[in-house]
């Protein structure tokens, strides 16, 4: 199914957490909301859902509208954060609680409930209670009770926040290769970047209440369009400067930065004068490579190395109090620098992305 916004706005009070907000999500669509903690995104998944009525705009569902629609009968399923299962009823019984509900007879339940718990690998859980089941199992469960209402929209609201980190990365993989094997259209809600980076086919980045960019994960990664997007998704270096030049011959932009004289990638948005934010990414830049057309090269020393296991990040000062991070991807073969060495770091014009400072 299709899910459009128009215009969605949702006040409370003199507060107006969502903002105009439009986008459209694609049938079977994996579809993620990111954004941080307080921004809006868990209140614009529950306009989807029908639990609060907007204050203007429209949701639509392969073009009808929804807004008077209550949540059940808008074919969705929905997955809460803190699971809201049962704790006297054993799994069987929290996955066939819609059912019942809906007057299902008991022999098409069972089969039901036995074919879904199959798929969220739960098979042989039934019989238990939510307190005998780990964190993992217990979401898989919520999981189990949205899909064996065969909705035509899934929503999650921070499915896997409150799983330990290994477990997370497990559940994850599950529910994306379940979410394609079913074809299911999906609206995803997290603030957790590597989380929406791994599951998503569209992301939409949101922040007090509005929708800053959105596209698939290498374009929000490689390519920001504002300061916000830059810096939330990922490391990033940052700085502010001006547009010196438009070079159209070169496919270039030229710039004047706190991290130096820079050429960064073609933008139409700019003209000579106009301020800036550049942004390079550490894995992109290099120590002490030679001088090569189309790398941009800035002197400095080195002041703090981090190892991080598949990496070693150093921290270059650039002068002026400017920090440059530099992450070397294979630290087992690289000879750690010193404290305060003198290097050159180096990175590719083509990775050096400017956006206007005003946004």
């Amino acid at each position: 199914m299709r899910i459009t916004v128009q215009g969605l706005t949702k006040r409370f009070g003199p507060l107006e957490v969502v903002s105009d907000v439009g986008f459209s999500i694609e049938e079977g669509e994996m579809f993620t909301l990111l954004g941080p903690s307080g921004c809006g995104k868990t209140t614009l998944l529950r306009l989807i859902a029908g639990f609060y009525a907007p204050d203007a705009g429209e949701v639509q569902f392969d073009g009808r509208v929804v807004n008077d629609l209550p949540p059940h009968e808008r074919g969705i399923g929905m997955v809460f954060q803190n699971y809201a299962l049962w704790p006297h009823m054993t799994v069987f019984e929290n996955a066939a609680y819609g059912l019942k509900l809906r007057k299902i007879a008991p022999a098409e339940i069972a089969g039901r409930i036995r074919a879904v718990l199959e798929k969220v690998k739960l098979g042989e859980f039934g019989d238990r209670y939510p307190g005998q089941l780990s964190g993992g199992q217990q979401q898989r469960v919520a999981l189990a009770r949205a899909l064996v209402l065969n909705p035509k929209i899934l929503l999650l609201d921070e499915p896997l926040s409150n799983l330990d980190a290994k477990i997370r990365i497990q559940v994850r993989a599950e529910i994306r290769k379940l979410q394609k094997e079913l074809g299911i259209t999906t609206v995803y809600v997290t603030h957790d970047q590597e989380e929406a980076l791994t599951l998503s086919d569209r992301i939409a980045v949101f922040n007090k209440g509005k929708v800053l960019q959105i596209g698939p994960p290498k374009a929000l990664y490689e390519r920001p369009q504002n300061r916000f997007v830059a810096d939330f998704i990922g490391i990033n270096n940052l700085a502010e400067g001006t547009v010196e030049a438009v070079d159209t011959a070169q496919r270039r932009l030229r710039l004047k930065t706190g991290f130096g004289e820079l050429a960064a990638v073609m933008d139409g948005r700019f003209r000579p004068g106009d301020r800036c934010v550049v942004s390079i990414r550490p894995e992109n830049a290099a120590l002490d490579g030679e001088p090569a057309p189309g790398r941009n090269q800035v002197q400095g020393h080195i002041v703090f190395a981090a190892y991080l296991g598949n990496a070693l990040r150093y921290d270059v000062d650039l002068g002026r109090g400017v920090l440059f991070k530099v992450d070397i991807r294979d630290p087992w073969h690289h000879e750690q620098r010193a404290m305060g060495a003198a290097v050159t770091v180096s990175f590719p014009a083509s990775s050096t992305v400017a956006m206007p400072a005003d946004l």
